[in-house]
């Protein structure tokens, strides 16, 4: 066995031998035949590559040629716009002398011309010199007479030749003055008038003249019983608890409430009209419709003085400030209502604000609040410009808005475009016709008074009062009143009306002075 093992790896050990030797026969064969065929690729590659060489060396000798034809033909070209190039700038340099030399020549000319005039020059200065001294001879001998005919010295003339041309001067100037004043004044009274028309145009406002008493309108005359009362007790009631006085007479159905509050007067004629309607009129029912009133008139005035806010767009006013401003829908000047005379003098102020470069805010704000203190002036003692500057002071609105309010009556004089457009705006608000309401008998006894004042004035021929007494016409004495002395007249009569008159608005004064000359051909 172990004979056979040996044999078999024997065997084994051969095979592996003769396997390795194959295998370094094949690779060196292998060898031989790659450097046989390697050789011959060789050979060719260097074959086609002196071929190549040959026919890249004949190209280039070819394409040489050509660049060298191409380059002779750009030289050639170069060479032939240089030289027209070269022409071309002889020729100009050529004009160019020709230019210069015609100049020379046309300087030389002008250089001969110009010492031509020198010497005349000369000459006639020599000739004006000796005229001067010939001419300041002649002026010293006439000074000299002149001063001995005259018997004054030249000072003495000069001072009174200065004197007599100041006063020329200072009359001239004068009249020039005078003029621009007159130009001036009418300027702005014209800009004034279409600022003002422009803003009355632009805002037009409704006037509703109310009266101290309120008519509330019955179903039947029996109603008139009840609402008395036994004994009067439901009558009595009402008036206790409303501070109104109830009218019943023969009027039919008809019962007239009457009373200075008009915030009352309201309350009343809600409490009635709602116990007219449900019927059960006694006392205690009274009570609490009159309750309800109160609280119903409260959410009105709540309600009007936030609609004014909001109408005029001014914002951040205090609660309490708006509740004034709602009271005011109840409160009436010479028939006027307040609450719409404020937001009429907001938008007119905030208008002309806007027309003149103002502050528009302060302008609307100070106009609504201006008439502030009629809301409570029957509850506190005092003016209502004292009360509404207290009462904007309390609720912390600005000094511009509290100088507005103070001045508006020119109680104060007014240093703000602000306030002196609120002035103005409240003038235009109660002088326009229809908004204030006053009776026949009272209107002509402020005409007959304003006319009365006029006339109680030296000088003063006759006098008329016209435009619902807003203006008056004084026509004076020519013999007695000079051109001067109108003004001093003029302002005499507003002082007068200013303190004698009341009247609302404003009222201009004209005083008119004419003289007549008159002759008679015979």
């Amino acid at each position: 066995m172990e004979l056979e093992n040996l044999i078999q790896q024997e065997v084994l050990i051969i095979e592996a031998l003769f396997g390795i030797g194959g295998i370094i026969i094949g690779l060196v064969i292998g060898y031989f035949v790659r450097k046989n065929i390697g050789e011959g690729k060789i050979g060719v590659a260097e074959e086609l590559s002196k071929r190549i060489l040959e026919d890249a060396e004949k190209d280039g000798e070819a394409h040489k040629k050509e660049l060298l034809l191409e380059a002779k033909d750009e030289i050639h070209k170069l060479r032939m716009e240089s030289e027209r190039e070269t022409r071309e700038r002889r020729n100009e340099i050529q004009k160019l002398e020709k230019r210069v030399l015609n100049k020379e020549e046309s300087l030389d000319k002008r250089s001969e011309n110009i010492e031509r005039k020198e010497e005349q020059i000369t000459k006639r200065n020599k000739q004006l010199d000796e005229k001067e001294a010939s001419i300041t001879s002649i002026y010293d001998e006439q000074v000299l007479e002149l001063e001995r005919i005259s018997g004054l010295s030249t000072d003495e003339a000069k001072e009174i030749l200065f004197d007599d041309v100041k006063k020329e001067v200072s009359h001239e100037s004068a009249i020039m003055i005078k003029e621009i004043e007159n130009e001036a004044k009418q300027e702005a009274e014209k800009r004034s008038k279409e600022i003002i028309s422009r803003a009355i145009q632009r805002y037009a406002a409704d006037h509703v003249a109310e009266t101290t008493v309120t008519v509330v309108s019955l179903p039947n005359d029996e109603m008139k019983g009840r609402i008395i009362g036994r004994e009067g007790r439901n009558i009595r009631t009402l008036e206790t608890l409303t501070g109104i006085d109830l009218i019943i007479d023969d009027t039919p159905e008809a019962v007239v409430l009457s009373g200075f509050d008009p915030i009352r007067r309201e309350i009343a004629r809600i409490a009635l009209e709602k116990l007219i309607v449900d019927g059960r009129i006694h006392p205690a029912r009274i009570e609490e419709m009159v309750d309800k009133a109160k609280k119903e008139v409260d959410s009105i005035i709540k309600e009007a003085g936030e609609q004014a806010a909001f109408d005029t767009g001014i914002h951040g006013l205090h609660p309490e400030i708006i509740k004034l401003l709602g009271r005011l829908k109840y409160r009436t000047s010479y028939g006027q209502n307040v609450l719409n005379h404020s937001i009429e003098v907001s938008h007119l102020a905030g208008i002309m604000a806007a027309e003149l470069g103002a502050d528009v805010k302060i302008a609307r704000r100070a106009g609504l609040l201006h008439d502030i203190g009629k809301a409570v002036d029957h509850e506190i003692e005092g003016p209502h410009v004292d009360i509404g500057v207290d009462l904007a002071k309390k609720y912390r609105e600005s000094k511009e808005v509290i100088h507005a309010i103070a001045a508006h009556h020119g109680d104060l004089e007014a240093t703000t475009v602000e306030a002196i457009l609120v002035q103005a705006s409240d003038a235009i608000s109660a002088a326009r016709p229809g908004a204030r309401r006053e009776s026949l008998e009272n209107y002509v006894r402020r005409l007959e008074k304003l006319e009365d004042i006029a006339n109680s004035i030296d000088g003063v021929e006759k006098s008329f009062a016209i435009q619902a007494g807003r203006e008056i016409r004084i026509m004076v004495k020519p013999e007695e009143v000079n051109e001067a002395n109108t003004i001093h007249t003029a302002r005499e009569i507003v002082k007068r009306i200013e303190s004698e008159l009341d009247y609302p608005g404003q009222i201009k004064v004209n005083v008119i002075r004419e003289t007549r000359s008159i002759e008679y051909a015979k």
